[in-house]
């Protein structure tokens, strides 16, 4: 009995944490509708911040908290609210999206640049006071100042947001914030005030969680899934029922803990404490109820040129002839650098389908290269059917991921992506089936038709013929009928389901579709490599992906390609720059996903005709003779919108050609 006391005691200890976390990530997403997937990583930076103060700098603990939680994180959750955060709220679940797990790189940065990776440890607070001791169970007073903080933090916001003015004002300017505004209330104030609170909350949970955990950068910045379950569990906006999924998890974490080792089917499952917060998270999405869609506002963007599959395979042609002569110019370090490029520019190619086309956003798509991987090397058949079985495994793994939150909007499936990779990490690339205890799997060379590709450089040539070939599939899928039902489901879910498209079971197959292509990226690099580990499929490279993807243009096949060469520049250059490194993509992909959607590489494409725009103007007035070759061709006389049947879109005062438009 005894024991049973002192893991419940723990239990509530952890579920205490994890409700303060789940609190400030409720409070920010009830009145902004901006869901930080970087709160845990704020937790984070500020138990780097707090350990710099109280013990680097040997300030006293008391003044140490009053800095941290009353001055620096409330001014950070401005600083976030204002420069990252403002506006999302009305921007596509993609971009809120892409725009947080930015931050979170971010931060992750930010920490690597000012405290360079060494041993750190926190102490409890007064751990040089004697231990309560109740009978057999001793409370540590650090467990019991978290406990009463927990149940002080809870009810003060409860009293906050249903007691008080600014609380009515927080509600309220998430629900009709014009309306709040006509009645002398301040937006924008709010938001920043729940920023602020949200952030303080963060970085209370992460300074009390420091001393049991350890201060790492990523171990930290993960507990934030533990702060998702228990806010699911309260629908991210109910407070008591967050309070109680914290402490429901807390509690079971704890006992799995304590008695998993007593289970004989279980004892064998190395890492399955560490993954509770993730089956308890998934057991939540199953059992949410139907999302409603959401009407009355389309959000969409305007697409890229979709270029013919003529104009494609030429550009495929030309990317295989500058391919050839690299290799040949290139070492074999250098060769099997760019045939990671080639990994890292196939999985961002599933993303073009995922999100660039479909709207969605999978955080765990590098995961999916891992599944591809460990069946290509387990299977032991290196050719063109391990290959597809890779393929085949991976797409059944991801509509197993797609299919329980397959009822639900976006958020909730970019949340299950990245508790499956949390999964995958810490579970199942740990167990006998796959890497079991951090073991390498062997791969061979792929062969094709009996002939092994032994060579290097013919093996990296190999591999983007396949990125050709994919690219090629995804340009196809884009030009054709399902890439337009792609992308109106993208702009109005709502304007699809009043048309009768099936968008549930959609969403599988896109997501099967993309996991796939992942993991064949997974099988082909397995090849490439000869020894892969669990380390080359770690869920925080998915992020990175991502984040690149979007960069260079996660709309675009142009795109992929530069994002994975720069991704695999970006791994394998100077490590003490790493921190720099993603600092600068954090920024970019903030940037681009805010104001430019269709990435740089959109932007390069456009520069010529940018420059002949402003050019002509100047040369027609200086050079009529030279300004007349330069002039385009009437746009008036070219069809209205491109060969794959679309309309252009059509801004406020244009004129449009009526017949042309009846035409189509």
């Amino acid at each position: 009995m005894g024991e049973f006391l002192t893991y419940t005691v723990i239990g509530i200890f952890t579920g205490a944490a994890y409700a303060i976390a789940a609190s400030g990530l409720v409070l920010t997403y009830s009145t902004t509708r901006v869901f930080n997937i970087g709160h845990g990583a704020i937790g984070m930076i500020f138990g780097f911040v707090y350990w710099d103060f109280s013990e680097k700098q040997g300030i006293p603990v008391w003044l140490s908290l009053a800095l941290v939680l009353l001055v620096l994180a409330p001014l950070g959750g401005v600083f976030i609210e204002r420069v990252v955060a403002r506006g999302l709220g009305n921007a596509p679940i993609s971009v809120s999206l892409v725009v947080t797990v930015a931050l979170l790189v971010g931060l992750i940065g930010t920490a690597q640049i000012i405290w360079p990776s060494e041993p750190r440890s926190l102490p409890f607070f007064l751990q040089s006071h004697e231990p309560i001791k109740l009978g057999s169970v001793i409370i540590t007073w650090h467990q019991l100042i978290t406990i009463v903080v927990s149940a002080v933090v809870a009810v003060l916001l409860w009293l906050l947001l249903a007691r008080t003015r600014i609380g009515v004002a927080m509600r309220a300017s998430v629900d009709n914030p014009e309306l709040l505004r006509l009645y002398g209330g301040r937006p924008q104030l709010v938001a920043a005030l729940a920023w602020a609170i949200g952030t303080s909350l963060g970085a209370l949970a992460g300074i009390l969680l420091t001393p049991v955990v350890g201060l790492q950068y990523y171990d930290l910045t993960l507990l934030v899934i533990s702060a998702y379950a228990a806010a699911m569990l309260g629908k991210l906006t109910n407070l008591p029922m967050t309070y109680v999924g914290a402490m429901s998890l807390g509690l079971a974490n704890s006992y799995v803990i304590g008695y998993v080792d007593r289970v004989p089917f279980l004892k064998d499952l190395v890492g399955l404490p560490a993954v509770i917060p993730t089956v308890f998270l998934f057991a939540i999405l199953v059992l949410l109820p139907q999302a409603p869609l959401r009407i009355g506002q389309v959000k969409g963007m305007v697409s890229p040129a979709v270029p013919t599959l003529g104009r494609s395979a030429l550009s495929g042609g030309v990317l295989m002839i500058g391919v050839i002569l690299a290799v040949l110019g290139l070492s074999t370090a250098n060769q099997l650098l760019l045939g990671t490029a080639a990994t890292f520019a196939i999985v961002m190619l599933s993303l073009v389908l995922f999100t660039g086309y479909g709207g969605f956003v999978s955080l765990a798509q590098f995961t999916f290269a891992g599944v591809g991987a460990v069946v290509y090397a387990q299977m032991d058949q290196p050719n063109l059917f391990g290959l597809l079985a890779a393929m085949v495994v991976s797409a059944a793994v991801g509509a197993v991921v797609a299919i329980p939150v397959l009822r639900l909007t976006g958020l909730y499936l970019a949340l299950g992506t990245l508790a499956f990779a949390q999964l995958m990490d810490k579970l199942v690339f740990q167990s006998k089936w796959a890497f079991e205890f951090n073991n390498p799997l062997k791969a061979e060379r792929l062969s094709i038709f009996g002939n092994r590709i032994e060579d290097t450089g013919g093996y990296v040539v190999m591999m983007f013929v396949f990125f050709v070939l994919i690219a090629l599939v995804v340009i196809a899928v884009r030009r054709g009928r399902l890439g337009r039902m792609l992308v109106a489901m993208r702009d109005s879910q709502a304007a699809c389901g009043t048309l009768g498209l099936d968008l549930r079971w959609m969403r599988v197959g896109l997501f099967a579709f993309s996991a796939s292509i992942a993991g064949l990226a997974g099988a082909l690099f397995a090849g490439l490599r000869g020894l892969v580990g669990p380390d080359d499929f770690l869920y925080f490279k998915s992020l990175l992906v991502l984040l690149m993807a979007v960069v260079w243009g996660i709309s675009t096949v142009s795109g992929a390609l530069t994002g994975g060469v720069f991704m695999m520049l970006m791994l394998n250059g100077d490590a003490d720059l790493q921190g720099v490194l993603f600092l600068l993509l954090a920024a970019g992909a903030i940037i681009v996903a805010r104001w430019e959607p269709n990435g740089l590489v959109s932007v390069l494409f456009r520069v010529p005709r940018l420059i002949q725009e402003r050019l002509y103007p100047a040369l027609a007035d200086r050079y009529p003779g030279m300004a007349l070759r330069l002039q385009p061709e009437d746009q008036a006389d070219e069809p209205i919108g491109d060969d794959t049947g679309e309309l252009p879109a059509v801004r406020e005062g244009e004129e449009v050609d009526s017949d042309a438009v009846a035409a189509r």
